[in-house]
């Protein structure tokens, strides 16, 4: 018998390249984790799929994650696995694990809880430590087998605290000395194979203790001392995020960075994020008419923006909800679910609690919410551009209900297993047409999906599934985004955006890392809460339907939505 051509062929595949051509037929064959040749194959393969009536797409590439810890001891990069994702880079917003004095190791610690909603217990149980130098971390998770491809940076509230100890927690100015450490330090870590650097410039970061984020006033000279690191070593991006309160002189400030180092820069950019209230719900406008300067004066700078809003999940069984703040539902904080919804559910603890909620609209939480009126339940299968008839509190007008009342009903229903949405960014005009603006702009990457992040707070590492679902298919609000245009978004530009030159498109040579996708069913389900981190930690899980078969590296570690035994991601080194 004539030995196979190829290790896998993809059968009469509808091809969307990642080019942002338009879809075409074909066969791809799989040989040695690349592919090999695309057309009508005449050869056999050891694996046949038959993809005829699927979509055939690059895999994702999600460049902005925290699975700094996860990758330390996990196989898995839930939510991230769910969704299509086959390459995701982590170590962003200044935050991470590396490097570190074994000293310093609670002061990471209580800097990632508090900047990304990793609990300490998962923390302190999964971290095994094995390491001081960001070299030193490279090397063990480079032992790691994961089911996706990772790539890691270099986070600067780390290095910062290495470099200056407790006046780099501090928030100290650094000396030239700091500076000159910093930036060989940064040389070391992006030859090694980190492939950028990053830090976090907005005061809504915080430690668990409260103290900001210790890279929050770092000075021109040692953000321009990072930049140059990058210029020593020749390559690596750098990510930054920004309260841009001075628009002016924080904008120069980080334009100078790209133009001394003449590396690639990014900017996180949202509706709302860096503003004080919808009166200026279009600063964001001002932040990227300024990045289009910048490149036109010859810089790189990109914004990196989402798909849809920024929202945080609410519900009994996860950290947030309306009513968390009274001493009524304090009382009872602590009792597990099942015994919580039944003391909630008596008649004198309900009026206690909505006692005190009425009488206490100006507590943080509830203002973020805007007494309900931006608060949607979350079905089945979530409407992520809800309209605001549907809030609890317009549902709550039309049953004739105060909407808090409504609200506690609502969360004790269902053994309390409901959960709930309020948009915080992306969704000052109560829809997505931002989200369409910055997606086709050509600043613009996709990134902010945050997968590991804000675990029982923020699902958003869905964010690639609902790119193709609600602009390519869905959308009913608004105009809608050709399908090859989207997907070469999270594909090829993602990829592009932080040098990965070997993967994002389907062409002969390039890496094997693939979807096939059920068009039709392709489809987000509701988040559920899980509790498989280190010590029984929970965490948001979001599943899909409609995902056929990912591939990576020509291994296909995902079939109908079920993970394969195949583990074939590792740390990518550039």
């Amino acid at each position: 018998m004539k030995h196979p051509s190829f290790d896998t062929i993809i059968r009469a595949a509808s091809v969307l390249d990642g080019t942002g051509a338009p879809a075409f037929t074909a066969d791809l064959g799989i040989k040695d984790g690349e592919v090999s040749e695309i057309g009508r194959i005449s050869g056999r393969g050891a694996r046949e799929v038959d993809a005829d009536g699927a979509l055939v797409t690059p895999g994702f590439v999600d460049i902005h994650t925290h699975y700094d810890g996860l990758v330390t001891w996990g196989e898995r990069l839930m939510p991230s696995s769910h969704h299509g994702v086959t390459t995701v880079v982590m170590g962003n917003c200044g935050v991470g694990f590396a490097p570190c004095r074994a000293d310093d190791q609670d002061l990471l610690i209580e800097l990632m809880e508090g900047v990304e909603d990793i609990p300490e217990p998962v923390l302190s149980a999964g971290l095994p430590w094995k390491w001081e130098s960001f070299e030193d971390y490279l090397d063990f998770v480079g032992e790691r087998r994961t089911d996706m491809d990772f790539c890691a940076q270099l986070p600067h509230g780390a290095l910062r605290v290495f470099v200056m100890g407790q006046r780099g927690a501090d928030g100290a100015p650094a000396t030239p000395e700091d500076v000159a450490e910093m930036r060989a330090l940064t040389k070391r870590a992006i030859k090694a194979g980190a492939i950028g650097v990053t830090t976090s410039r907005t005061l809504n970061h915080r430690t668990s203790t409260g103290a900001p984020t210790p890279s929050l006033k770092a000075e021109r000279e040692e953000l321009i001392g990072l930049g140059m690191g990058l210029a020593d070593a020749g390559k690596g991006v750098f990510q930054v995020i920004s309260d841009f309160k001075d628009l002016d002189a924080e904008f120069e400030m980080i334009a100078a960075v790209a133009r001394e180092s003449g590396r690639p820069l990014s900017i996180s950019l949202a509706q709302g994020i860096s503003s004080r209230g919808n009166r200026y719900q279009d600063y964001w406008r001002r932040i990227l008419d300024r990045i289009h300067s910048a490149n036109a004066e010859g810089l790189s700078i990109r914004a990196q923006v989402a798909p849809r809003a920024v929202g945080i999940t609410i519900g009994l069984d996860v950290t947030l909800n309306p009513f968390m703040l009274t001493s009524g539902y304090k009382a009872l904080a602590e009792l597990p679910l099942a015994q919580r919804v039944a003391r909630l559910s008596r008649s004198e603890v309900r009026e206690h609690i909505l006692s005190e909620s009425v009488d206490s609209i100006e507590h943080p939480l509830q203002r973020l919410m805007g007494n309900l009126e931006r608060v949607w339940e979350l079905d089945s299968e979530p409407d992520y551009e809800p309209s605001p008839s549907t809030s609890i509190a317009s549902r709550a007008r039309a049953l004739g209900m105060v909407p808090a009342h409504l609200m506690y009903d609502l969360l004790i229903a269902e053994g309390g297993s409901k959960l709930f949405y309020s948009p915080f960014a992306n969704y000052a005009e109560d829809s997505l047409d931002c989200c369409r603006d910055m997606i086709l702009d050509e600043h613009c990457v996709m990134g902010l999906g945050d997968g590991g992040a804000h675990v029982s707070t923020i699902c958003d590492a869905s964010f690639a599934t609902f790119l193709l679902t609600h602009w390519g298919r869905d959308r009913t609000r608004g105009e809608r985004i050709d399908l090859p245009t989207l997907v070469k978004a999270q594909t090829h530009d993602t990829a592009k955006a932080v040098g990965l030159a070997d993967r994002g498109v389907l062409k002969e040579g390039y890496k094997a890392d693939i979807n096939i996708i059920d068009f039709d069913a392709l489809a987000i389900k509701k988040p559920e809460v899980v509790f498989d981190l280190p010590g029984g930690g929970r965490r948001l899980e979001q599943r899909t339907e409609g995902f056929l078969a990912t591939f990576v590296s020509g291994e296909m570690t995902y079939e109908k939505g079920e993970p394969t035994d195949a583990l074939p991601g590792c740390l990518i080194r550039l």
